[in-house]
């Protein structure tokens, strides 16, 4: 029987011999490496190619979000199952984009865990069932106010500020903004600053929100 190659990526090196424990425990799987951050994980996905990557969000050097799109970037192939605390929807929906297959919170059982790795590393997606509902009930808002005619999009934002706000969803920094569009953290501000106040919108994960029903970042 082949067994499924896996990658932890975690800063905590308790929860990082829990898992390898727990994996060692199937004949099924096979822990090819660790990594305690960001940068850490994408050199090991690049070395030694695992099937799946299981990624923690807060880690040093390199978040979890960002390590993700530099895998799903560099390493196709590789699957990533991100495996946190993190519940919010900022966190999930920046994960999708970013190109996770799979979002598991960390108070899964054993089973649950098994059941994520075997489905991702099958092509599947896998959410836990708190993650399910969450996306579940946000399509279905996004289907009921699309429902009601709303003004066009380039009727409230320009076309820099929609570029700004879809980089805000894919989860990268002010500085990282800056960088891509050639402009200043400054500017940056002025923008996400403008944006709220043109869409009455008060923090990050409601920008993300926003962007993720009017399809300029998608699931």
């Amino acid at each position: 029987m082949k067994r499924i190659r896996i990658l932890i990526a975690d800063d905590h090196s308790v929860v990082r011999q829990g898992l390898r424990s727990l994996f060692q425990s199937a004949r099924e799987f096979s822990v090819v490496g660790e990594a305690s951050d960001g940068e850490e994980a994408v050199r090991l996905v690049e070395e030694r190619q695992p099937d799946i990557a299981v990624i923690d969000i807060s880690m040093p050097k390199l978040n979890g979000i960002e390590a993700t799109r530099v895998i799903k970037r560099s390493n196709p192939p590789t699957k990533v199952l991100i495996l946190t605390i993190h519940e919010a929807e900022e966190y999930v929906y920046q994960m999708i984009c970013a190109g996770a297959n799979g979002y598991v919170l960390k108070n899964a059982t054993k089973k649950e865990l098994f059941e994520a790795v075997r489905a991702v590393a099958a092509g599947e997606r896998f959410f836990s069932p708190g993650i399910s509902k969450l996306i579940i009930e946000e399509f279905i808002k996004r289907a009921q106010q699309q429902e009601a005619p709303s003004p066009s999009l380039n009727q409230i934002l320009t076309q820099r500020e929609i570029e700004v706000l879809r980089l805000i969803a894919q989860g990268c920094t002010n500085r990282q903004i800056a960088e891509q569009l050639f402009i200043s953290v400054r500017t940056v501000n002025t923008h996400r600053t403008n944006i709220m106040k043109k869409l009455n919108i008060h923090n990050t994960a409601e920008l993300v929100r926003y962007a993720i029903q009017t399809g300029i970042a998608q699931l």
